[in-house]
């Protein structure tokens, strides 16, 4: 007689003609042969290139769509492409964003808008470098560059400011902030028309 505490095998959901249809594994070791084959697999591999060891001397280039580090764009005079609409921020699904914008005045002009991001943060400890800030940006004002090496020995310094991230001058630009080119307005600057620095 079963003990009330040994559970059946109708308590189980189980039957007998499921018991007769299990197969039965075969326990015993493999072959000699087949376990060679398997230490064969590893030791090919201890004699293929690795790619990383020469780095941080010699770094394997990146994909053409890398997802690096961000940067916050210029038009060829000079003024900054954030038109601080804070889009970006909100497209970010890890809160890693924070933009503050300001209005632009005819005496202070940092973009062609309205308004420009006065300030401009980027916190690398939560980005997920998804790329949706990319894809929420009216003016293409936010990209990702190849720049994979952001360890620091803080997390402060993870914290990128609108310093950090903004595209350095080149040559025929000037340091916002600046008037618009003579004789334009907002709407020729986000069509691209803009090919030159003309104030100077």
């Amino acid at each position: 007689m079963d003990s009330p505490l040994t559970p059946r095998s109708n308590d189980l959901g189980l039957t007998a003609a499921s018991k007769a249809n299990k197969p039965i594994e075969n326990q015993d070791a493999k072959s000699f042969f087949a376990q060679l084959q398997g230490f064969w697999v590893t030791f090919i591999t201890m004699f293929k290139k690795v790619n990383t060891v020469e780095y941080p001397e010699v770094k394997e280039p990146t994909a053409e769509r890398f997802h690096g580090r961000h940067q916050l764009n210029r038009y060829d005079d000079g003024l900054e492409k954030c038109i601080g609409c804070e889009l970006c921020a909100w497209a970010c699904p890890a809160d890693a964003i924070l933009v503050e914008g300001e209005s632009n005045t005819e005496e202070e002009r940092f973009s062609p808008g309205e308004r420009y991001g006065k300030v401009y943060q980027i916190n690398y400890l939560r980005c997920v470098f998804c790329g949706l800030c990319i894809e929420a940006c009216p003016t293409r004002a936010l990209t990702m560059t190849n720049e994979y090496e952001l360890a620091d020995e803080s997390r402060a310094k993870l914290i990128f400011e609108k310093e950090d991230l903004l595209a350095p001058l080149k040559s025929g630009m000037l340091q916002p902030p600046h008037p618009m080119a003579p004789g334009t307005t907002h709407i020729d600057y986000y069509r691209g028309d803009i090919k030159g620095g003309s104030n100077g």
